[in-house]
């Protein structure tokens, strides 16, 4: 195959998903109800929150881990098979393993501290200082990732094995892409089986390092639909055709289900989540590629710090909460200084001290003078 340019857009579409998750982060110690494995701020909770939460949740793994698959069998096709699991194992499995073993006294202690300064209990899943931590905490992403990554390797190993039935894969996902109703209804109930075997009709967080095999197919599912996506040469921009209005009726969609969940059956909401993550996924593609195809210089930062921004942050969310503890501000206003604080330092240790370093070609490929 020939190579294919710098794709900006799905660079920045990637880069804004990882992003999301310091929105998310931010909001947890101000989301209305029971502690699970977040200290609740007692004084300051908001309803938007968990609704702004809620939201971003639906469509971020699921618009990452296709963009992922899109740009796995990119790696294997035009690098080579070698290639690509080298590249993948030093830019996810590496990171992972460094980063998790780093990061896991600081979440801990930083758990601990604002637990005591909500006086909040500790959660008991796992939050145990140990030697090795028992959850992958907020890399679960990365821990997915690279199961994933080594399926698809195998499996395209199979496929090239059987270029026919490849092809005619390929060609039935063009077919279907080309009436993108018919796509949405289609993945939506595949979706909607996966989610029934799970039992859970939302985006799973699976932090057990013990892979769930649910789990591991709702990710599976949006992961081979950007390989195909690739493989199959479909083009990007025709992911424009109606991306606004699958936005807007998904976040219609999902407001009325927020707002009256407890008025709807559970089918029900489990076959309107699946519909609109698939609305949501093809629509905000769209959206990226119809204003981000350009290359941006500003975006091209956002984009190579935002591995970094969000690795290393998460203590910071925990963190910040605890210094606002008994502070009479509205939970919205505790939430922006959080993500606003959170976001700030992040940055800054990017900009000074991952950019221009080991740590940026450590996570990158590549350190900028």
């Amino acid at each position: 195959m020939t190579k294919t340019s710098r794709l900006h857009s799905l660079d920045s579409l990637r880069a804004i998903m990882m992003l999301l998750g310091l929105v998310l982060h931010s909001s947890e110690s101000y989301n209305i109800g029971d502690n699970d494995i977040w200290p609740r701020d007692p004084m300051s909770t908001h309803i938007f929150l968990n609704y702004l939460n809620s939201l971003i949740h639906v469509f971020r793994m699921p618009v990452f881990f296709m963009v992922a698959g899109f740009f796995g069998a990119l790696l294997f096709y035009e690098r080579g098979s070698k290639s690509m699991i080298i590249n993948r194992m030093k830019r996810i499995a590496l990171p992972f393993m460094v980063f998790l073993l780093v990061l896991h006294p600081i979440i801990i202690l930083a758990f601990d501290f604002t637990s005591h300064a909500f006086n909040a209990q500790l959660s008991d899943i796992s939050l145990e200082l140990s030697l090795f931590p028992q959850i992958t905490y907020h890399l679960w992403f990365l821990y997915y990732l690279i199961l994933l990554t080594l399926f698809s390797f195998v499996l395209a190993l199979l496929l090239n094995k059987a270029p026919g039935f490849r092809q005619k894969i390929n060609t039935t996902f063009r077919w279907l892409m080309d009436r993108k109703l018919l796509a949405i209804l289609v993945f939506g109930i595949m979706l909607f089986i996966v989610m029934l075997y799970i039992w859970d009709y939302s985006v799973p967080t699976p932090l057990s390092f013990i892979p769930d095999d649910g789990d591991f197919l709702f990710f599976l599912l949006f992961y081979l639909t950007g390989w195909v996506l690739y493989t199959s040469k479909y083009p990007l921009n025709a992911l424009i055709k109606n991306d606004r209005l699958f936005i807007s009726i998904a976040v219609i969609a999902f407001t009325i289900r927020f707002v009256w969940s407890s008025h709807i059956d559970d089918v029900s909401i489990g076959i309107i989540h699946a519909l609109i993550t698939w609305m949501f996924v093809f629509g905000i593609s769209g959206l990226f590629i119809r204003y981000t195809s350009q290359y941006s210089s500003r975006m091209r930062y956002i984009s190579d710090s935002s591995y970094w921004v969000f690795l290393a942050p998460l203590p910071l969310p925990v963190f910040i909460p605890s210094l606002m503890s008994g502070w009479m501000l509205a939970a919205i206003i505790k939430f922006l200084i959080t993500l606003v604080g959170t976001t700030a330092i992040c940055l800054l240790t990017y900009h000074y001290w991952v950019r221009s370093t080991g740590i940026g070609l450590f996570l990158n490929g590549r350190k900028y003078s």
